[in-house]
């Protein structure tokens, strides 16, 4: 594993665009929840400090900066699918092949270095989520802060599935550009679909089918936290009410997602004549 994993990232290391796109993945999202964090002095009128409202409580504060960290995924996305397109149009893919590397081991190796740059950026958010939290939380009580941490897997979760479609349209296409516009044809499929469904039937079938979808169950690991915090300012308010919290079932969906584009992506593969 270790092998196929070095000589991914020594092939990404050598790529100047793909090291300035992983340093964006990485470093964009960090800095925005940083910056939310500090005191914003708004045109001199007033000073602006969302630490203040109380959104960087534990344990809210894992909900929200996974939700916002996991809107940067698309930096990343590129460097996967530029993976694939640069073993094409370089011809390393058939020089690799050529060395002795089989082809499940290829796309082995693309699977490590999804799996290890989801898992850093996991852990890079668990640790700017603590720091922040702990300076600004009202609760500092090891069972408070821990709650909720689900959601790192949620996020990380999330980040494997989303880069193994990336990873399975790459290969399907061959060429990056394509591989995204695809993405973004998924996407509008994916609420045709949502839409054909509801009209046949009726909207809450239709959102039932939709969440086994993708791109849609990717995104219902982690709901948007808004209403959430709405909640905790206006309680009295019964109708904000809804289920934001990590369900078994839906990382089961991912996972499932996640397993299916690995294995077309081998698939593809090995029935390609290269």
């Amino acid at each position: 594993m270790f092998r196929l994993l070095n000589l991914e990232l020594q092939k990404l290391l050598l790529s100047r665009t793909s090291k300035i796109l992983i340093f964006i993945s990485f470093i964009l999202p960090f800095f925005v929840i940083l910056l939310s964090s500090l005191k914003i002095n708004v045109f001199g009128f007033f000073t602006l400090e969302l630490g203040e409202l109380g959104i960087f409580n534990f344990p809210i504060i894992w909900h929200l900066t996974t939700f916002f960290a996991s809107q940067f995924k698309f930096f990343f996305a590129i460097v996967v699918v530029s993976m694939i397109g640069n073993e094409y149009s370089n011809k390393t893919l058939k020089q690799n092949l050529i060395d002795g590397l089989s082809k499940k081991e290829f796309i082995l190796s693309k699977f490590y270095t999804i799996v290890f740059f989801s898992l850093v950026s996991t852990v890079l958010i668990c640790l700017i989520s603590i720091c922040i939290g702990l300076y600004y939380s009202s609760y500092n009580e090891i069972s408070i802060i821990l709650r909720e941490t689900n959601f790192l897997v949620a996020y990380f979760v999330k980040l494997l599935g989303f880069f193994s479609l990336c990873l399975f349209l790459g290969m399907l296409v061959k060429r990056s550009a394509f591989a995204l516009a695809f993405l973004f044809i998924l996407f509008i499929l994916e609420w045709i679909t949502f839409g054909i469904i509801t009209w046949k039937f009726d909207i809450h079938i239709a959102e039932k089918i939709q969440n086994v979808f993708p791109l849609k169950s990717m995104y219902k690991l982690i709901d948007q936290p808004f209403q959430r915090i709405a909640m905790t300012k206006f309680p009295d308010k019964a109708n904000l009410a809804y289920d934001y919290a990590v369900h078994w079932y839906e990382i089961a969906i991912v996972l499932g997602w996640t397993a299916l584009f690995i294995f077309l992506s081998y698939t593809l593969l090995k029935k390609r004549d290269l």
